[in-house]
């Protein structure tokens, strides 16, 4: 019997409200699309996104978050979150990955979100990590890290039984890439470069047929490694990632973490290590979701809704009125 201390993980339950708290959180943004205040576009997908949490029968903690408790006021790393009844649960999110490309009314932007058991996601610091990512159906170990971008290339292309340059990687445009990217080039391959948004750069590995991404690969935020792992625990796909270190600092945020090998690379079920569920709601269009639509009184958007359990994908479409549509 279950006591109430040991409720079970319903992710089919929990689903739906999760897919209302990313969705919330990307409307609450909808006014600011283009305004170019990047600041306001992301506390009000905070702000939204807190307040629906809190009305979930969960007993939340956010590990991965808008940063550390003293640097960031709400949605902090080990907040706790919903109404405190209800399954111990673990909970990743960003609430507007893209803040500047909402200013700008660039492509991409969403609002995301994941939740599995307590204990079951990668505590990870806020620090830069090598992420490697390909799509679902490849054998494990077809690209590792310790290639170099070249050979990944060449692998992958072997994998699917094509020509390098029949293979597109995505890479966040940083300066801090152009040797990869000079080398990727010698290949023949194509590149997508994104201003930012590497989550959803990792999640368009897979579903090639739809994005034309075969492959991610460069460096980013670690906590949006996290949050991507998830997305392919449920879609399919693979990724691997490493923490990088520019300081002692950084290494010591990681020990605080838990975290005591610092060379070790992740695999995507060492970073989730149990069934999850997953929300992405699109604030500006992008290959993967439609932006908010904005029509005079009226707001629509789409949300992708993922449950790994069961490989259920869903694509939900919401149009509420503006005064009703954050509530």
């Amino acid at each position: 019997m279950t006591t109430p201390d040991k409720v079970q993980f319903d992710d089919r339950m929990l689903s739906l409200g999760l897919a209302r708290v990313s969705e919330a959180a990307a409307l609450a943004s909808a006014d600011l699309i283009g305004r170019g205040d990047e600041h306001a576009a992301d506390q009000a997908a905070v702000d939204a996104m807190r307040n629906q949490l809190n009305l979930l029968d969960i007993r939340g903690t956010v590990v991965i978050g808008e940063g550390e408790r003293d640097e960031a006021p709400m949605l902090f790393i080990g907040e706790e979150v919903g109404t405190g009844t209800g399954p111990e649960v673990d909970i990743a999110l960003d609430p507007l990955e893209g803040t500047t490309l909402t200013a700008k009314d660039m492509p991409n932007a969403i609002s995301v979100i994941a939740m599995g058991p307590r204990g079951t996601m990668l505590h990870a610091p806020d620090v830069y990590m090598e992420k490697l990512a390909i799509g679902p159906g490849y054998p494990r170990d077809t690209v590792t890290l310790d290639m170099p971008p070249a050979e990944r290339v060449r692998a992958l292309a072997r994998a699917k039984g094509c020509k390098p340059r029949d293979i597109t990687c995505c890479v966040l445009e940083r300066p801090r890439h152009q040797k990869m990217i000079a080398e990727l080039r010698e290949t023949g391959c194509a590149i997508r470069l994104i201003t930012d948004g590497d989550v959803a750069g990792v999640i368009h590995c897979a579903e090639p047929e739809l994005t034309g991404i075969d492959m991610y690969m460069g460096s980013g935020g670690a906590p949006e490694g996290v949050l991507a792992a998830a997305a392919l625990k449920c879609m399919g796909g693979q990724i691997l990632g490493q923490l990088l270190f520019r300081n002692d600092e950084e290494k010591a945020r990681a020990r605080r973490a838990g975290i005591e090998d610092l060379n070790r690379v992740y695999t995507r079920d060492e970073m989730v290590r149990a069934d999850v569920i997953f929300a992405a709601t699109g604030v500006t269009s992008g290959t993967l979701l439609s932006g908010i639509r904005r029509e005079v009184g009226w707001l629509t958007s789409e949300t992708l809704l993922m449950r790994s359990r069961t490989g259920s994908v869903r694509r939900m479409t919401y149009r509420s009125p503006r005064h009703a549509a954050t509530q």
